[in-house]
């Protein structure tokens, strides 16, 4: 009898506060037996989290791509994004997570654009100027019967993001250029991850921009170096993915889950992109 999977649980850090923000430090020498096993769950947090690793190892699986974090690194993770910790040992690590209702919206707007945005290593200069600001976070935090107590601790967390977002822009010089092509790729994604199930088509999100397909191709592949309909398979490969893990759903009711009534053409296109049957990917990565 297959195991039974529970849904994804998510991780309520942003709400640790009751605030919607979490700002604290982190000293761990090594996790005992519980903590290991919550934190080798499977799971989503319910912010949009930074993780600066100021000391120690540790080793992430993002959405079945594992990553070796290296100090000092500072890594963001989505709401979306469904991860899982796998080694994590003398670990110093400042921590911040703030959700949408507090998260200003131009800097939403840039996180979505980044995502999924790789660790990145950070002068120490600017390690010091994030865990200082932190450690203000945190003496916010502890004012709560301030009158501007809210508006204190949502301020410093945002300024935290702002400094977060600038040091992925330095580091991906492409997210600057702001050109035309830029312009569409980003919208193009933005359409994508509402319309994905629905829409798999680049024709669709063609006609969504107002622009030909051969102009839609151009610039995405321009920017990114892939095609239209790369994107939207591996989205749909991804989510795909996650269902086949993280739910009992059977395959042929992941396929009409994900728009395809025709369960052979979604079995071969899975397939295809992985390298594994939909049936072997599960039984791969099943605990």
């Amino acid at each position: 009898m297959a195991k039974k999977r529970a849904p994804i649980p998510v991780n309520p850090m942003a709400n640790q506060f009751g605030s919607g923000i979490a700002m604290e430090k982190l000293l761990v020498e090594k996790l005992n037996p519980k903590e290991k096993e919550e934190a080798g769950r499977a799971h989503r947090e319910d912010g949009h989290s930074f993780f600066l690793l100021e000391k120690g190892k540790v080793t992430i699986e993002i959405d079945f791509e594992k990553i070796h974090i290296k100090p000092a690194s500072l890594i963001y993770l989505h709401p979306n994004q469904v991860h899982r910790i796998t080694t994590f040992e003398n670990v110093a690590v400042c921590v911040w997570s703030i959700n949408n209702e507090h998260l200003h919206p131009e800097y939403l707007e840039i996180l979505e654009e980044l995502t999924p945005a790789r660790p990145i290593l950070l002068k120490k200069e600017t390690v010091s100027l994030l865990s200082d600001a932190v450690a203000l976070g945190m003496r916010f935090l502890e004012r709560q019967e301030d009158k501007l107590f809210h508006a204190s601790i949502k301020d410093s967390c945002n300024a935290l993001v702002a400094l977060s977002i600038s040091q992925f822009l330095d580091q991906n010089q492409s997210s600057l250029k702001g050109g035309r092509f830029e312009t569409v790729t980003k919208s193009f994604r933005t359409l994508l991850e509402r319309n994905y199930i629905q829409d798999k088509r680049p024709a669709a999100y063609a006609k969504k921009l107002n622009i030909s397909i051969p102009y839609l191709n151009e610039c995405v592949r321009h920017t990114t170096g892939f095609s239209v309909s790369h994107h939207i398979q591996q989205r749909v490969i991804l989510e795909a993915k996650r269902l086949l893990v993280h739910s009992d759903q059977a395959i042929k009711e992941i396929a009409t889950t994900l728009g395809y009534d025709d369960y052979p053409y979604f079995s071969r296109l899975f397939t295809k992109v992985t390298g594994k049957t939909p049936m072997a990917f599960r039984n791969k990565n099943l605990d």
